[in-house]
């Protein structure tokens, strides 16, 4: 039985304010061969200051290990394997971050004169073309900076073009197996939220959507494959239900890294949908950005994309300022830049058939995961393919033990938790997404760490409950932390 996988010695790290000690310094200086000069009277008195309040005092040695110790202690992708569903954790290739950092681009400023920015203009026109040719959409634009506001620009591109048809409507559908953010997008747009029950294969119920698509529906937003890792094979369906009542179809394309080169979303009845670019085309991902959520629409939808737009204007590129039906901006200038050059970066090193590879991968490595935790896990939605696969921990409910618990034991075997209790129809959901980026060999540690723990349910309950073992920390009251979280660092 495998205990530990990663783990290793480390020592409890004192801040650094707590290591601080009066009149200690990271250097020292030989005495002054020239004369001295006031500080005060060569830079001016308001321009100096004695000392900076509070600021710890170390040697050279003392931050140099401090630091050392702490960039130990972050779990990366370079690591090890990020278990985690419905957020697409793969590996993000070094030739990335070279192309990102080619100085022309690296040092490109959005206030250049369109003449001097053409490479960079040109490297977003690419972009936009290969993002619509994956998806089949007519048009991109690269402006949003996240996904969720991807979502947001998404709707309101829904809501201008049906306030021109004569009314915006009142209500969007969204199914439960949706992403949690979509209903916040909804709302904020100010849409009244209906819910649209799965059915008991986790699929989009196609008589509840029928009856729910009356006049006071602008759009449904669907999650394909969802958050159950179940792709929707009532799609195009459900896109003429929408389509017959005069209401559109919005993708979440959070879980396009299982589409790509497999399905357009443009061809199977999709009106508008978001990317993300840190999850399907390997950028940057978390730590607050940068991100990317490029929105991809039809025809219908192009004149209400946010200004500017890229054009042609005699053989060179060219803001377009001048659109009428804009919805306007949704974040300063074109989009994070140095995230578009990495994305357009992955998609040509793979080309075409790399990219679709990729797709193939990531859905047999959750296949494979399933197939072997099946025995050992309750599985409430199973399907023959999915690009992530949602456990419940009713098994090991009945022994007191949940899924949070696992998800701790699962950190002393040197793994990253997968996601924990999502989505929420799944009750006790255990969440796992391996993506492309894993080998089987990862795969089968990460596999026999979870069997590993699935027994230790069997015989020592009380082992998991109170996991995790090997951590600086022990288990921490979540609830305290969360209502009552220490912000500022106060002496003793």
């Amino acid at each position: 039985m495998i205990k530990k996988v990663r783990s290793h010695p480390s020592q409890n790290e004192a801040l650094l304010f707590e290591r601080s000690s009066p009149g200690k310094g990271a250097w020292q200086l030989p005495e002054l061969d020239v004369p001295a000069v006031d500080a005060s009277v060569a830079l001016g008195a308001a321009n100096v200051r004695a000392e900076i309040p509070g600021f710890p005092e170390v040697s050279e040695v003392e931050a140099i290990r401090h630091f050392t110790r702490l960039s130990t202690w972050n779990y990366a992708i370079d690591h090890g394997m990020y278990p985690l569903g419905s957020c697409t954790m793969k590996y993000n290739p070094r030739i990335n971050e070279l192309v990102a950092r080619i100085e022309g681009l690296a040092w490109a400023h959005p206030y250049q004169p369109e003449a001097l920015a053409q490479g960079a203009m040109e490297v977003m026109a690419r972009l936009e073309a290969a993002l619509a040719e994956i998806t089949g959409m007519d048009a991109v634009t690269l402006q949003p900076s996240a996904g969720a506001q991807g979502e947001l620009t998404g709707i309101l591109l829904i809501r201008a073009l049906l306030e021109k048809r004569g009314s915006p409507r009142r209500k969007i559908l969204i199914p439960d197996s949706a992403h949690g953010t979509n209903p916040a997008t909804a709302a904020i747009a100010g849409y009244v939220v209906e819910n649209v029950k799965s059915t008991d294969t986790g699929v989009l119920d196609l008589e509840a959507l029928a009856r729910a698509a009356d006049g006071d529906v602008a759009a449904l937003m669907v999650t394909n494959p969802n958050t159950l890792g179940v792709f929707e094979e009532n799609i195009v369906q459900a896109a003429e239900i929408l389509h017959a009542k005069g209401a559109m179809l919005y993708m979440d394309g959070a879980n396009m890294n299982a589409l790509v080169g497999i399905a357009r979303p443009g061809d199977f009845g999709v009106d508008v949908m978001h990317l993300n670019l840190h999850k399907t085309f390997s950028t940057p991902h978390g730590g607050g950005g940068p991100g990317a959520g490029p929105v991809a629409v039809k025809k219908a939808l192009e004149p209400f994309l946010p200004t500017p737009r890229l054009k042609r204007v005699r053989g060179k590129w060219a803001w377009d300022f001048k659109r009428k039906r804009s919805i306007g901006r949704v974040r300063a200038f074109y989009g994070n830049f140095g995230v578009l050059v990495r994305a357009l970066a992955y998609i040509l090193a793979h080309g075409g058939p790399g990219l679709r590879n990729a797709t193939v991968d990531a859905v047999l490595n959750a296949v494979y995961i399933r197939k072997q935790l099946e025995p050992y896990f309750d599985l409430p939605y199973p399907a023959p393919n999915m690009h992530e696969v949602v456990f419940s921990d009713e098994r090991q409910a009945k022994l007191g033990v949940r899924t949070g618990d696992l998800a701790k034991r699962l950190i002393d075997y040197g793994f990253h938790p997968y996601t924990v209790s999502f989505p929420m129809i799944v009750h006790g959901a255990l969440m796992i997404e391996p993506t492309e980026t894993e080998g089987k060999l990862e795969l089968d540690q990460f596999i026999d760490a979870m069997i590993s723990i699935a027994k230790e349910v069997e015989t020592d309950p009380e082992l998991v409950k109170q996991a995790p073992h090997s951590t600086r920390t022990s288990r921490v009251d979540e609830v305290a932390a969360a209502r009552k979280p220490v912000l500022r660092w106060k002496p003793a």
